[in-house]
């Protein structure tokens, strides 16, 4: 049996607009009754009409872990196939349904020219926006409608434009206090992640808040509190992070250990300027300097297991490579995944929160650069500020040890009631 809350079945009733959006705090309710409710009714009252029934996410296997497959619980497999990658397309509640990544536009205009019946829209925020104006000329018959649901980014941001605008729209606005189904616990636990820090304005509050100032907050506020001694004999793996500077930045150095229980801490840190250097920083000296370092976390905290570097610098990447094999045969040295800087911000903002990360006196220059860390006040978007003003060098080197964890486990532990 499902089970909406007083806000759900207020959604239920009133989004009957052509844009029906809900926004506002994660885990209050916002998609779980699309899932439970809307996507499937919306699917089965248009089988007999004209045009395309399609689901847009960021990107198709958002759509599995956020829609689809939350769907199937509910609704089981027969009802609810998965997507069928050569086709970009599922089969639900008997319906062949278009499943979209938005990351860029070119995923929808493989269906250009066609006719939408039916949009729902995951994460609807963080789309290419030209793939959302798209959408409004597609949504263009009698039946046609859109259900959507995001967290609120800054008060600037595109979709907060639309929305404030006179088009047919359904707003429902959500706070985390929302969701009486949520245990206790967890609300709190996930309040002191985010407290003192824009996400808590906007994923527990549910505001459009602009980004600005500190971006770790609590660690600008009391660095000396993250200080830790590290246990390298509990540690189950250890990951180096390299990013490569120009001739007015500096190339960096970072270890970064992780425990079984899901503590994450930085081992040691290190910052080479070109300017330190007479010649400047050649191949050959960053060979011997990474090597340096490599060999201090291996004989202090453990050997490493991977070496990420920054991935648009091959040639340098290739040159530690090989200078490590030589030394260190078993220690992998590849490419960063260099995911978007906000997602890696917002990982590492919601460590800090839940106690979950900490660094030795080995990381100075990483104490530093975390410290140092602000908004850009000139953007509307959630961007850091990167004018040379603040080591980003050493931000990134950390966050390339880290950013693989992303979509891994939980900082908190994970609520799976359903709502």
């Amino acid at each position: 049996m499902i089970t909406l809350t007083a806000k759900q079945k207020e959604y239920t009733e009133n989004a009957t607009h052509r844009w029906n959006i809900k926004t506002g705090a994660v885990r209050s309710g916002k998609s779980f009754v699309d899932t439970a409710a809307m996507i499937p009714k919306r699917i089965i009252q248009r089988k007999s009409d004209a045009g395309l029934a399609v689901i847009i996410g960021v990107s198709s296997s958002t759509i599995e872990r956020n829609v689809l497959e939350p769907m199937r619980r509910i609704y089981g497999a027969k009802r609810v196939g998965t997507i069928v990658s050569s086709k970009n397309i599922a089969t639900l509640f008997g319906e062949e349904v278009y499943c979209l990544g938005a990351e860029k536009v070119s995923q929808v205009a493989k269906i250009q020219g066609a006719s939408f019946k039916y949009v729902y829209g995951d994460e609807v925020a963080k789309w290419n926006q030209d793939v959302f104006e798209m959408l409004k000329s597609r949504l263009d018959k009698p039946c046609s409608c859109f259900d959507g649901a995001c967290n609120p980014e800054g008060p600037t941001h595109w979709l907060k434009k639309f929305i404030d605008s006179d088009a047919d729209i359904y707003l429902q606005k959500y706070r985390i206090f929302d969701n009486p189904f949520l245990p206790e616990e967890f609300v709190r636990e996930l309040c002191k992640e985010y407290e003192g820090t824009i996400y808590y304005d906007r994923l527990i509050d549910g505001k459009w808040k602009r980004a600005e100032g500190a971006i770790y907050r609590k660690l600008a506020d009391a660095p000396e509190s993250f200080i830790a001694v590290a246990h390298p004999e509990q540690l189950s793996r250890i990951i180096l992070g390299v990013d490569f500077g120009g001739n007015g930045s500096g190339h960096s150095f970072v270890a970064t250990g992780f425990y079984p229980d899901g503590r994450v801490q930085a081992l040691a840190s290190r910052r080479h300027m070109n300017r330190d250097f007479p010649q400047g920083i050649d191949s050959n000296i960053l060979e011997e300097l990474f090597v340096d370092f490599l060999a201090f976390v291996s004989e202090k905290y453990g050997r490493p297991k991977y070496v990420y570097w920054d991935n648009a610098e091959t040639v340098l990447g290739n040159s530690i490579r090989n200078a490590s094999r030589k030394i260190f045969p078993d220690v992998r040295v590849t490419p960063a995944a260099k995911k978007r800087i906000k997602d890696r911000i917002d990982y590492t903002v919601r460590l800090m929160g839940a106690g979950l990360f900490s660094y030795t006196e080995d990381c100075e220059t990483l104490s530093l650069a975390l410290q140092e860390a602000v908004w850009n006040p000139k953007s509307s978007e959630d961007e850091r500020l990167d004018d040379g003003s603040s080591d980003i060098d050493t931000l990134d080197a950390f966050e390339y040890t880290i950013e693989r964890e992303i979509n891994g486990k939980a900082t908190v532990k994970t609520f799976e009631g359903g709502i």
